[in-house]
This record gives C-alpha cells, structure tokens and sequence, in this order.
C-alpha cells in the first residue's frame, strides 16, 4: 500500500472515530453538573444536538488531517489521539458558538440545511444564552484533556486569541453601512472584514492547533502558515459571497441573504468599481431592501455586468497564487497540510 492510500484510509478512520467520539463529547461536557440544573441540562443538549451536527466538519477536520501529517511514521498513544478528536470537536463547537450568534444577528432563516436555532420552537433569542454555552463548553474540554500537559497554554491562548480575532471581523462587518453612495464599502475594507472574521479562524486556527499539539512552536512555521492560510481563507470568502448569490441551497445548505442585509459583499464591492450612474442608483435603491423584486434588480445589474465572468478570473488566478505560496514551503512542513484544503475549496461550487 502507498503511502498517500494509506493516509487516505487513516483520514476516512479518523472521521469515523471523530463521529463515533460525540456521545461521550455530550457526557463529558454535563459530568459533574448538579441536578438542580436538569431542566438546563436538557435544553443544553438539544443545543449542541442541533448545532454541531449536519456539517461539513472541515474546522475539526482539519485539526485532526493536519495533526495526522504531522505525525509522520509515529504511533500516536491512545490518549493523543483522544485528545485530536476532542480538540477536533473543540473547534467544531467554537464554530457553533459563532454561528448561532451570527444567524441572531442576522436574522437568517436557515442553516445547513435546517431552520436556525434561534427559529427553533421555544428557543428564540434564549439562542444568545445557548451561544455562551457553546462557547463555555470548549474551555471545558480543554481544561478537562488539556490541563498539565505542554500545550494546554498555547491551546488555551490561540482560542482566546482567535475568538477575540473573530468577534473583532463580526463588529467590522456589523458596523460597515453602505454611507452615502456606498462610501464605506470598498476593496480594503471587505478585505480588512474577511480576515479577521473568516481567515483566521476558519483556517489558520485548525493548522495551529495541530502544530501546538505536536508542540511546534517555532514564529517562523508559524507565519509562514499564517501567510498561506489567511490567503486562503480571504479566497473562501470571496467564493462564498458568490455562492451566496450563484449556488444552490440545496449544495450550500443555506439560502442567501447578503443582499437584503446589506451585506459588503464582494460581489457589490466589484460591482461599484465598474457601474455607470444609472446602475449606481439602482444599486442605492435596491441593495439593502427585503424584497424579491428588489434582490432581482441588483442581481440584474450584477448580470449586466458580468460578475460571474470576474470571478471565474479571480478564482483562477487566485488558485494559482496559492499553489505557488504552496510550493514555496519549507521541508519542516507538509505540503499536503495546505494541498488537501485548497482542494476542497477550488470549484467548491461543482
């Protein structure tokens, strides 16, 4: 068997144990909790039942992909391996946490899939506090796997640091509103919003995690991670305000609703570059309302001028600038860590 058949048949094992590891997750998170709180307890378990099935699980995925080709030839003790499966979900859950806020915040009507929780019968906006709790749980995991072992401060302080990354990206996005002639929604400022609320924690943070845990700390791997994965992460972003307007919900598991929030989107940040004043107004007419014939207007106008084409480029080009920062990297790290992420990214809309 090849070495890359044998990693294969290892990744499919690793999402069958990630799978298999959720029970005991749920057990380990209500352990110890007085019976006073039952009622909580209850409700917190449809919470993380909902809110951490039915994705992807790329984040935890890849924690547990990176920190596997890091390994090289060794043999994992059972406790390490333990340990990447709930450091997988710990991701996953912080993941969760985002998005139950992000779905208040924004109104959304559903997630992969589904109605949002927050949409949930005898839910609402209880959502917020189930937020918290997401959040509360991953601290807990990790003090109860982490605690004493040579990683817990640097695991401890990269989720710290992320969720402070994040929440910063979330307020520049709440806060950026179109201004008179949409002043405010330009290239730098999308760019600024993509990487600290998408970039950091949706790809550098799972490739960090799986350094510290192999205790890999060395600034210089770091960074050049860090380079390559906030790249990446700003090209997921783009790919995903097009799927938010071109994909299929069916596909995507969620229906898009950039337009009607007013989103600054990069589809409206291209299309301001290149209107005439005509398109412009309608733009300023339209963007922003929740209504189907307006929505429709902006995506003519988006059609007018050819958005799809652009991004066709942009996808390209941006592939294959990533493919070079790829090839650049140092011996130290697998080139596969990054290869297998931009291959799920590239055409993700096929």
């Amino acid at each position: 068997m090849t070495p890359a058949k044998r990693l294969k048949e290892l990744i499919v094992q690793d999402r069958n144990n990630f799978d298999a590891a959720f029970p005991k997750l749920i057990e380990t998170a209500m352990a110890g909790l007085p019976s006073e709180t039952s009622s909580a307890i209850a409700h917190f378990e449809k919470n993380i039942m909902h809110n951490l099935r039915g994705g992807k699980m790329n984040r935890g995925m890849t924690v547990l992909s990176t920190w596997r080709l890091l390994l090289s030839d060794k043999t994992p003790s059972d406790d390490e391996y333990d340990s990447a499966i709930v450091l997988a979900w710990c991701i996953e859950l912080l993941q969760a946490f985002f998005l139950v806020a992000d779905d208040v915040m924004d109104q959304s009507w559903t997630r992969r899939g589904k109605p949002c929780w927050f949409r949930q019968e005898d839910v609402g906006y209880i959502a917020i506090n189930d937020s918290f709790m997401l959040e509360a749980l991953v601290y807990r995991l990790i003090d109860f796997y982490f605690r004493g072992k040579s990683c817990y401060k640097n695991i401890t302080r990269l989720v710290h640091e992320v969720t402070y990354q994040t929440g910063t990206g979330q307020t520049l996005d709440l806060i950026t509103k179109p201004g008179e002639n949409f002043v405010n929604f330009t290239l730098a400022r999308y760019k600024a919003i993509v990487k600290w609320k998408t970039s950091f924690y949706s790809f550098y943070f799972p490739v960090a995690l799986a350094l510290y845990m192999h205790n890999i700390t060395d600034a210089k791997v770091h960074d050049i991670s860090k380079e390559i994965l906030l790249e990446m992460g700003e090209f997921f972003q783009i790919q995903d305000d097009y799927l938010d307007c071109y994909g299929d919900p069916a596909i995507t598991g969620k229906v898009g609703t950039d337009i009607e929030e007013t989103k600054c989107s990069w589809l409206l940040v291209q299309a301001l570059q290149k209107v005439d004043e005509p398109q412009r107004k309608v733009l300023e007419e339209n963007y922003g309302v929740n209504d189907p014939a307006a929505v429709a207007k902006v995506k003519e106008i988006y059609s007018k001028l050819d958005l799809k084409s652009i991004y066709k480029k942009y996808e390209e080009v941006s592939y294959q600038k990533l493919m070079k920062l790829i090839e650049d990297v140092p011996s130290e790290l697998p080139k596969e860590i990054f290869t297998q992420l931009a291959a799920k990214l590239y055409k993700r809309d096929k």
